[in-house]
């Protein structure tokens, strides 16, 4: 039996992202999800790299799963390239890179690629299954049974990502073949979804809304219902009979997120923009002298013949719109003959690489976590931490913000030590609720206090009669402290 796709895409840039790093492509034949990494060093133009890389294997006729296995892989090492010579040329882009999960369709196989953390859900009789593996440091130590799924789910560091495209690394993504059968329903999602909505609630939605848009925008709201703190982009599509079916295939193709607010090149000159901006505002980016002569100086320039990135950025107007990239070639080798190379030794240059590379994985997982912050005992002291109260190896992924100086001992028995990572501003009403219910109990302590030593005497006594003149006299009223006052915000004491 013939199958085809009925489909709906939708990418939302949440509550708290400026912009909208996420990419996305639905076709006929092909879906695809990227979420761009790096922020100002340019995410956007990553996950569009990457798409741009993919969707041109929705026009061709793959049919054997071998043939859709080498040409996934192969768009995919294309995606690298351009992201390496991007990198290398300018400055302003360096370290940025993208997950990416893609589902390409011929006829009932489907080949899955996948490499990063957003993910492909399978909705079949009912029953969920995820049909990706997340290339994080918690499925890690879940694979290796050092940590439970349950643990797994709520882990401060669940969203450290060990493996993804990038241009400098070579890691390769997860390859499958899998088979689809009519009233299938696949979710690709990008982890601004399962970050904050768990997979009850996703199986609840996609097994109960039947109309593909309408679950695409149900999900959507729950992340955003949940706080939305990541872009969020879902894919919902239902394998149908294209002739007999209850609706019908669709047969055009969608973008969402950055790829769809521009080509690559547009995209990497606003990300090239920033960079420059940011130079020009607060010194030279990367460190780098600046230099005249144009917007973004050195930051907006090629390694090689003075060029911009830009403008090595081709547009193929036969796919869509969408963008590739082709590295110029360097003219200029003759003039290097006639000076030898100096050529490390093999070894060598691989230790060295390797080095680097462990190095720079170390410091882009210590950076992803300090946004986080959260609430631990120092000594006898209650003291708020930057990061995550783990560890990578001998590096301390958290250190100390500011030292409270509340008492430990005055922490609620119902909130445990330390407490999950969260943003700033949660840390510190927590810890103004702390504090208040200590001056509370305090000044109900000492008003108790004084009721009971206070509140049943008389500020003054009856006159004495004098047994000698029978004059009267009175006693001297004894000094009674003022009664404490509890501040407005705490509850009245009982009684």
């Amino acid at each position: 039996m013939t199958l085809a796709l009925h489909f709906a895409l939708r990418s939302d840039v949440g509550l708290l992202r400026e912009g909208n790093e996420d990419s996305a492509y639905a076709g006929p034949r092909l879906l695809a999800i990227a979420d761009g990494m790096g922020g100002h060093a340019a995410g956007e133009v990553a996950s569009a790299v990457a798409i741009s890389a993919i969707a041109p294997l929705d026009e061709e006729n793959l049919t054997s799963s071998e043939d859709m296995l080498d040409a996934l892989a192969e768009a995919v090492a294309s995606a690298r390239d351009t992201l390496h010579d991007m990198s290398v040329s300018d400055p302003a882009v360096e370290g940025m890179g993208t997950t990416l999960t893609a589902l390409l369709w011929s006829g009932a196989q489907v080949a899955v690629c996948h490499i990063g953390d957003s993910r492909a859900y399978l909705l079949r009789d009912g029953d969920l299954y995820q049909i990706t593996r997340d290339h994080t440091l918690i499925q890690s130590l879940v694979d290796e049974g050092r940590l439970s799924p349950a643990a797994a789910q709520n882990h401060p560091q669940r969203s450290l990502i060990i493996r993804a495209l990038q241009g400098s690394t070579d890691a390769d993504p997860d390859l499958a073949m899998h088979e689809a059968f009519i009233d299938d329903r696949y979710l690709l999602c990008s982890d601004g979804l399962t970050d904050v909505v768990g997979d009850e609630a996703v199986h609840k939605v996609l097994s109960t809304v039947p109309d593909a848009d309408k679950a695409v925008s149900a999900l959507i709201a729950l992340a955003i219902r949940n706080g939305g703190p990541d872009n969020i982009t879902c894919i919902v599509a239902d394998v149908v009979d294209p002739t007999a079916g209850p609706v019908a295939p669709t047969r055009g193709t969608v973008l969402a997120g950055a790829i769809a607010n521009g080509d690559v090149s547009s995209l990497l000159q606003a990300a090239t923009g920033r960079a420059a901006g940011a130079a020009a505002n607060g010194g030279p980016a990367n460190g780098g002298p600046a230099s005249g002569g144009g917007t973004g100086g050195a930051a907006n320039r090629a390694a090689n013949g003075g060029l911009t990135v830009a403008s090595r950025v081709q547009r193929l107007n036969g796919q869509g719109g969408l963008a590739t990239l082709e590295a110029d070639e360097d003219d200029d080798h003759d003039a290097d003959f006639d000076e030898p190379r100096r050529r490390w030794p093999v070894v060598t240059s691989i230790l060295a690489v390797l080095v680097l590379l462990i190095i720079a994985g170390l410091y882009v997982g210590y950076r992803s976590t300090q946004g986080n912050y959260y609430l631990a005992a120092d000594g006898q002291q209650l003291t708020i931490y930057r990061g995550i109260n783990d560890k990578i190896g001998f590096i301390s992924l958290s250190s100390v913000y500011k030292q409270t100086g509340v008492p430990v001992s005055h922490v609620p028995a119902d909130l445990s030590l330390p407490t999950d990572p969260t943003t700033l501003a949660k840390t510190n009403a927590t810890v103004t609720s702390i504090e208040r219910d200590y001056t509370c109990k305090l000044a109900q302590e000492a008003q108790a206090t004084w009721q009971s030593k206070y509140g049943s005497k008389s500020t003054s006594k009856p006159a004495k009669t004098s047994k000698k003149s029978g004059k009267h006299k009175t006693a001297p009223a004894p000094r009674i402290p003022k009664e404490p006052v509890l501040p407005s915000y705490c509850p009245q004491a009982a009684g």
